[in-house]
């Protein structure tokens, strides 16, 4: 068969197979009050016991971002810790874990890790989210019979607030870390 129809034929072939291979993702799946939610298994650089954190956690001063009230230090590097609860707005837990963000000054209060799952889709997300939630998420994912939103990591502080914070942060530096658990 000449190259020439050989080509066009593998072409013919690609439209006509509506399964394409899909790209599968890696996701933490993760609980806050209840709520599943996703987030990227590469944006994730560890999970912690909020317990093993809480002699590098240091308060800040500053009321204006009242999810944020520590920063923590690991490898050199404060991290903003930010109460997921308070973020998305749900009801008032005692978060157990925190997850240390990979490439991004943030940590993140959570209740329990649920589990790892592989993800074909992310949806985009219907107009019926609006304001911040476009902000939070990048999409929804479908896991068995549940639809979760998906996490988007850079979503959980605004370059506003990390300069607000990162001004608080200075000036609780000269201040000894805090006793006890990292719970904001």
């Amino acid at each position: 068969m000449p190259s020439a129809v050989r080509e066009s034929v593998s072409r013919t072939a690609m439209k006509a197979n509506p399964r394409r291979a899909r790209r599968q993702e890696t996701v933490v799946l993760f609980a806050v009050a209840n709520q599943m939610f996703a987030i990227a298994a590469d944006a994730v650089q560890e999970i912690r016991s909020t317990d093993s954190l809480g002699a590098s956690a240091i308060e800040i001063e500053q009321l204006e971002i009242g999810k944020v009230r520590h920063t923590v230090q690991r490898g050199g590097r404060a991290y903003f810790v930010v109460n997921a609860g308070m973020h998305f707005g749900l009801p008032v837990t005692r978060p157990t874990l925190v997850l240390i963000l990979r490439q991004r000054r943030v940590a993140v209060l959570i209740d329990r890790i649920e589990r790892m799952a592989e993800i074909s889709d992310v949806h985009p997300l219907p107009l019926a989210f609006s304001g911040d939630e476009r902000r939070w998420y990048c999409g929804l994912a479908h896991v068995d019979d549940l639809v979760i939103p998906v996490v988007q990591p850079d979503g959980f502080l605004t370059d506003d607030e990390f300069r607000t914070l990162d001004l608080a942060a200075n000036g609780s530096a000269s201040r000894p870390p805090i006793e006890g658990a990292a719970s904001a």
